[in-house]
Order: C-alpha cells, then sequence, then structure tokens
C-alpha cells in the first residue's frame, strides 16, 4: 500500500526550523508500506528554514504577519496530486501544522493555543477521501491497517 507522509516525519529537515526527525513507528510502516515523502510547504514553494506560519480563518498568515495563504494552497494540491497519482488512501501528517495537522491546529496567535480544525493540505486530502493520521496516531493506523487486512 502506497501511503502520503510528511517528510519531516520522515526525518527530512523541511520543517519550519529546519528540524525533521524520524517519528516512532514510521520505520515499521516502511517495513509493509511504500511511503510516499511530501512537504507541501516546500511544494508550495517556500523555503526551508521559514518563518512560523499559522492558519488563521481561511488565511495562513506568517509570524512576520505576511499572507502565505496561495503557497499553502499550492501545496495541498501538489501533495493531493500526489495521493492521487500513487492511489495514497491514507496519509501519516504532521500535527498542528497549518498545512498537515488534522483535527487540532494553532489558533493563529502564534502563543501555542490550540483549536479544532485542519491545516489546509489534511482539509484537501480529508476532500479526496484520504484518511488521515497524525504522528501520535501510528498505533491506530496499525489497527485501521490490520482490519483492512481482514
Amino acid at each position: 500500500m502506497y501511503i502520503l507522509v510528511s517528510a519531516c516525519l520522515l526525518g527530512l529537515h523541511c520543517r519550519y526550523n529546519e528540524k525533521g526527525e524520524l517519528a516512532p513507528g514510521i520505520r515499521e510502516l516502511m517495513e509493509d508500506h511504500c511511503l510516499i515523502p511530501v512537504c507541501p510547504e516546500i511544494l508550495g514553494g517556500l523555503p526551508t528554514p521559514r518563518t512560523p506560519a499559522e492558519r488563521m480563518g481561511e488565511r495562513v498568515v506568517n509570524r512576520l504577519g505576511e499572507d502565505v495563504t496561495e503557497q499553502y494552497r499550492k501545496g495541498a494540491e501538489e501533495a493531493a496530486h500526489l495521493a492521487k497519482l500513487y492511489g495514497c488512501g491514507i496519509a501519516v501528517l504532521k500535527e498542528r501544522s497549518p498545512s498537515c495537522g488534522s483535527g487540532v491546529i494553532y489558533d493563529g496567535s502564534f502563543t501555542g493555543r490550540k483549536i479544532p480544525g485542519d491545516g489546509v493540505t489534511a482539509a484537501r486530502l480529508k476532500e479526496m477521501g484520504v484518511q488521515i493520521f497524525g504522528e501520535s496516531e501510528i498505533s491506530r493506523l496499525w489497527d485501521a491497517l490490520r482490519g483492512k487486512k481482514e
């Protein structure tokens, strides 16, 4: 099975702060499945490192007040294209990210407060029917995968 995965969770140094770390459980997924790395921010044309950004309603704005919504939308469309190309029905995405967060994201105040919501890419993938898991939900993903085999 092909699974779309946030590249930073595979250890690529593509996060806003140039960090990346192999998330627990990802290596085990690699043993049984083909993981497709994706960094929507880079695919949308943003550099690494970059100024932190958060969603503010439908917009994405960085800490300097610059609107980077179009880059996030472009990256989401590129990630959606990859998901469709590879037939990915599942994605493991970076939690709380303005791009990849699913269910909970930062509130746009840059204070660390969280609110219910989805990042731009997570929302786009959900529209396509892709099931999203965060890095803390790998065991739930394994349960879902076992259920598909039965």
